[in-house]
């Protein structure tokens, strides 16, 4: 399987407990190399990135992974994620919307119902 790039990465949903899908995700992601920026409901740390808050100004996201339900994205999130113009969002299982899904393709973002950490996994990421 050919090596992709390095992808600039924001988790939506990051959380400081080790049992969360969104820090092993980070955990993850950082491993492969990958630039992470994290924002959660709460500050705080996973490993050496600092976790967020609020709707932060990042510039040249390639990909977005998703770690809020589409209640919590529809209310805080859908008008800032597509501001952010990235190439891809990836929906983990549970975070599925539609609505954010078509409005990101009608701006030409690729969206994925994927999981993660099984693409970083399987070298799909």
């Amino acid at each position: 399987m050919e090596k992709r790039n390095k992808k600039k990465t924001l988790v939506i949903g990051a959380s400081e407990n080790p049992s969360r899908y969104s820090f092993r995700a980070v955990n993850r992601l950082v491993g492969s190399g990958h630039e992470v920026i994290a924002i959660g409901r709460r500050t705080g740390k996973v490993g050496e990135v600092d976790i967020l808050t609020g709707t932060p100004d990042i510039p040249e996201i390639d990909t977005i992974t998703l770690y809020v339900n589409p209640s919590v994205q529809a209310a805080v999130y859908e008008d800032y994620i597509l501001s952010l113009n990235p190439k891809r969002i990836i929906f983990n299982p549970g975070t599925e919307n539609p609505t954010l899904i078509q409005a990101a393709k009608k701006k030409g973002i690729v969206t994925e119902i994927a999981c993660t950490l099984v693409m970083l996994s399987i070298g799909d990421y």
